[in-house]
């Protein structure tokens, strides 16, 4: 059967897909054995659950009445330390646990034991009943059919929707565009978002991080049930998209960020950046470049003469709110010393510097080669370690610099004090070590020296 993703403004998964959502419902619910004596030093974290110091053999005679029954005892072997004890599958079960200010025994924290409980056997119970399933459930991924593959037929898609009222993208008012986006999983606005013919195909990995999701939950990879109370699976935090844990080790790198998750240009992943707002490069390098080009390339001491820092913090702020929107004119600013201290702000902030770290080393050891032709050839190949959207603004920059010493004669400014300014601002040692570090920025001066002089023959 063939699934249409334009036919609901929601995903809804396939019947056969519930499979792990019916096993969850059909799980053991926790039975709490209380303690019906009072106990010594009973930890305040803890109810009356808590049976003191029993031994393995006296906590799974009292669990054996009940599937699901548990309670918490202290270690006979080791005083001071707290295990929970289960049953599940005819069998109890021991698990140490561990308090601070939540409960857990492994990866996930619960605010309470029952919870703790209830996901355990969620999770024990589908790991038992459904073992063989969940190891195959990635083989055929609903993401192939409605994830970032559908984006290059995008063209066609578009002429087979329905303009209907249940259409997400049907004709309707303008103001209903943003509210109509909102109701779209991540997943169906892969399928339907519109791509630029001009916008570079750049790779982005998915930026997961661990989430809890409310309700029911299936993933956007495989399309099975996400099972558990808390931390059910992950989520990227650039384009929204929902995942088992295991599935995200094998989505493919192609995120395509969303604008209502990211919401800085500052300090911002570059590639993420210009995928969200579908640029080939980050606006602010563009904007900024462009002012200068136009009002400042004579200036004496260009990039080396510093601007007001609160300006330049104004600036930034400016294009974190505003984005392309922003004012950067002599009428907003007029020392142009602000837009290049902006535009170095920029990149000394990124999380990952332009120059990345895994390129850093390969752009060192090129910088110390004495033979011109095998230094140039060397720093082409190294220059291929950048990742695409890096390599592009590398490019225009070096580009723009170049035009910088072309004016040497009025803004004093050579490669060689570019390079000086430059060089940490675009690469920084993944070294922690002061010592390297500081050896470094010769090179680091060199690097740039180099790119700027041969820009035309690099890129």
């Amino acid at each position: 059967m063939a699934l249409n993703v334009f036919d609901h403004d929601e995903y809804r998964p396939p019947v056969w897909k519930s499979y792990l959502y019916q096993l969850q419902q059909e799980a053991p619910h926790p039975r709490r054995l209380t303690c019906t004596c009072e106990v010594d030093n009973r930890p305040k974290y803890y109810g009356r659950e808590y049976h003191g110091m029993i031994s393995r053999e006296e906590a799974d005679h009292l669990l054996s009445q009940a599937e699901g029954s548990y309670l918490i005892r202290e270690s006979q072997r080791q005083p001071g330390t707290y295990t929970l004890a289960l049953r599940f599958g005819n069998q109890t079960k021991n698990f140490r646990l561990y308090h601070d200010g939540k409960h857990f025994v492994g990866e996930k924290r619960f605010e309470s034991i029952h919870d703790l409980v209830t996901d355990g056997l969620i999770t024990l119970y589908i790991e038992t009943k459904a073992a063989e399933y969940i190891a195959k459930m990635t083989i055929n991924p609903i993401y192939e059919h409605v994830g970032y593959t559908t984006l290059n037929q995008e063209p066609t898609l578009k002429k087979h929707i329905p303009h209907s009222p249940e259409a997400p993208d049907g004709p309707a008012p303008a103001k209903d565009d943003c509210n109509a986006e909102e109701r779209l999983t991540s997943l169906v606005r892969r399928a339907t978002l519109k791509e630029s013919d001009l916008a570079p195909k750049y790779e982005k990995v998915h930026n997961f991080k661990v989430h809890t999701f409310r309700g029911p939950h299936w993933c956007e990879y495989c399309a099975n049930f996400m099972w558990g109370l808390i931390a059910q699976g992950v989520k990227c935090a650039d384009c929204g998209l929902n995942v088992h844990k295991q599935c995200s080790k094998v989505v493919p790198n192609d995120c395509q960020p969303d604008l209502r998750h990211v919401k800085k240009v500052y300090s911002c992943d570059l590639t993420t950046l210009v995928k969200a707002h579908n640029t080939k490069r980050p606006m602010v390098v563009d904007m900024c470049i462009q002012e200068i080009e136009q009002r400042g390339v004579q200036s004496e001491g260009l990039y080396r003469i510093s601007g007001f820092s609160e300006l330049i913090e104004d600036v930034k702020l400016a294009f974190d709110r505003d984005g392309e929107k922003v004012d950067i004119s002599s009428s907003a600013y007029e020392d142009i010393n602000i837009i290049t201290g902006a535009l170095k702000l920029y990149f000394r902030e990124l999380p990952i510097p332009l120059i990345t770290y895994d390129a850093y080393p390969r752009f060192i050891d090129t910088a110390k080669i004495t033979d011109p032709e095998k230094r140039l050839e060397s720093l082409h190949e190294a220059l291929k370690l950048l990742p695409p959207a890096h390599c592009e603004t590398l490019r225009y920059l070096m580009a723009h610099l170049k035009r910088v010493i072309q004016s040497e004669k009025e803004n004093l400014m050579s490669s060689e004090n570019l390079g000086i300014v430059f060089g940490p601002t675009l690469m920084r040692s993944p070294d922690l070590d002061a010592m390297t570090a500081l050896n470094d920025i010769r090179y680091q001066r060199l690097v740039v020296e180099m790119l700027i002089t041969n820009e035309d023959v690099l890129f």
